[in-house]
């Protein structure tokens, strides 16, 4: 018997072999593809939770970046009022219209005219009263100085300084030009500050990112994940990069904008508003066709009348200092330290002259300008198409129709003419609900634009390369880009993995330059918008 089975195992050996040689194999494959799948799986699961916590990063980022807006906001609104006093010019209209009827013998208030037969003298006085009602504003309570009433001067040192009177048509045309131009330099403010605001804020969101990949690059292996959340609001180090300091300097320079740029801004559009509505006197009537034709040739003057002037118009100076004023910004910011003002300087390749200089690339790039036209056109869609049209001339909101090279003005109905004060009442009151309206209406109708939050993912994913070299030691780790997708609802690219030595840390796509990012943004949002 035990014959016969050694017999019939040696003659049937090499089958065997060959089984179980084919099971030991099949076993190892099985386990080794079971591995992968899992290792698959893990490596999905672990990328779709990074990803959507990077994507709840970047939405925070931008809320964030409204709350700024908001919080900025109030100061540039106040320069730019006390510069532009429209109130002061109407109650000095006021104050003429009452001595006037003083003289006359009438008691009658400014603020009762507006009734009897119409005339030029009665036209002024329901002007005035229809500036009190649409500003919201009574004379009485601006708190004027008694000699606004009498025109004879103002007290100085108990010495009478005599202030040249102007004329009832002088006043008019100063109210105009000052009405007009507070409210399309406050949108114009508005726009530039929204934009500010989302390079500033990316930019450094996109540091605190990176900031915790090369941590983890270079820390070991005592961390297992990125840190894509910042969960402790009292660590100021955590929410933008470990550099606390450059991060507070590099935001204070949105002080140019709130005390110097708004002051530019607004002597080209008191030019521009100069030109073009020089001709209306304010005893004509307007329509609302030939209000929004002005409102759009005002534009044209101040952004360009076609793309190409638009993109070779420069915002650059408006939004950040020249090299020579960087000092004296930080100091009038009070972010001047005393090793800074014993002679250090900003030009060197410090993280904060990286930031400055990004910045300035991403303002004097084509995409800035066409970002901006669009919340401009937002803007002035708010501002015309419906206040203006809705409270001045009684017409409903109507459809949009492109017009004039992309900047957009309205389509509207057939309309009663109005006075030009009755609009002029209107912009008077529109200029504080854009600079401080609660909700500001404005800023919401700019953020409703598809552009702008496009523009801030690719702030945010672009240029990585840039950050990320200065922020590793030289010769500790090696990045290198790899292809990925780019649009406007597409969040930045995430780790893919990070050792050190040559292999790739960081999958930063093939978008690295922000031009090119951003044009693989518009074509997916014009596919989008297509589909």
């Amino acid at each position: 018997m035990i014959a016969a089975t050694r017999r019939w195992v040696r003659r049937y050996r090499t089958p065997f072999a060959i089984g179980f040689g084919v099971v030991g194999v099949t076993y190892v494959a099985a386990n080794y593809v079971l591995g992968k799948i899992s290792d698959a799986r893990e490596r999905m699961s672990s990328d779709r939770i990074a990803r959507e916590n990077l994507r709840r990063r970047f939405e925070q980022n931008q809320e964030d970046c409204t709350f700024t807006v908001l919080a900025l906001l109030p100061t540039a609104t106040d320069n730019i009022l006390a510069e532009l006093e429209t109130e002061r010019i109407t109650f000095e209209l006021q104050q003429q219209k009452a001595a006037k009827l003083a003289r006359n013998g009438d008691s009658t208030h400014p603020s009762e005219l507006g009734s009897g037969p119409p005339s030029v003298t009665d036209d002024d006085g329901r002007s005035m009263a229809s500036f009190q009602s649409e500003s919201g504003i009574h004379a009485s309570q601006l708190g004027f100085p008694s000699a606004l009433s009498t025109g004879e001067g103002a007290q100085d040192g108990g010495l009478a300084v005599p202030r040249a009177k102007k004329t009832k048509l002088q006043l008019w045309n100063d109210l105009k030009i000052s009405a007009i131009t507070r409210s399309f330099t406050l949108i114009y403010t508005l726009a530039l500050l929204t934009l500010l605001t989302r390079i500033q804020l990316n930019l450094l969101g996109r540091r605190s990112y990176l900031s915790s990949v090369v941590s983890l690059a270079t820390g070991g292996a005592e961390q297992s994940t990125i840190s894509l959340e910042n969960n402790d609001d009292d660590n100021p180090d955590q929410a933008y990069g470990n550099d606390f300091e450059t991060n507070r300097k590099y935001l204070t320079f949105s002080w140019w904008l709130l005390h110097r740029g708004w002051k530019e801004v607004m002597l080209k559009v008191e030019a521009a508003v100069k030109d073009v509505f020089s001709a209306l006197s304010p005893r004509d009537d307007i329509t609302m066709q030939k209000f929004s034709e002005l409102t759009l040739e005002v534009r044209k003057r101040v952004e360009g009348a076609t793309e190409l002037d638009r993109q070779a118009t420069r915002w650059l100076q408006y939004l950040l200092p020249p090299r020579e004023q960087e000092e004296f910004v930080l100091k009038e910011s009070g972010m001047m330290t005393e090793q800074d003002a014993s002679g250090s300087s900003y030009s060197g390749p410090t993280p904060l002259r990286r930031l400055l200089d990004e910045t300035s690339d991403l303002i004097d790039s084509p995409p800035f300008s066409h970002v901006l036209t669009k919340l401009l056109d937002a803007g002035f869609s708010t501002l015309v198409d419906q206040k203006i049209s809705q409270q001045a001339f009684k017409i409903p909101a109507t459809p949009e129709v492109p017009n004039l090279d992309g900047l957009r003005i309205t389509e509207v109905f057939d309309a009663k003419p109005v006075k030009l004060p009755i609009v002029l009442a209107i912009l008077t009151r529109q200029a504080h609900s854009i600079g401080n309206g609660v909700p500001n209406e404005y800023l919401q109708s700019m953020e409703q634009v598809r552009d702008l939050e496009a523009f801030a993912a690719v702030v945010y994913s672009s240029n990585w390369e840039s950050e990320i070299t200065p922020m590793s030691e030289e010769g500790s780790t090696v990045f290198v880009a790899k292809e990925g997708p780019a649009g406007p609802e597409v969040v930045p690219a995430l780790v893919d993995k990070v050792v050190t030595g040559e292999e790739s840390v960081v999958d930063v796509g093939a978008a690295s330059t922000f031009e090119n990012a951003w044009g693989k943004a518009v074509e997916n949002n014009e596919k989008a918008t297509a589909g």
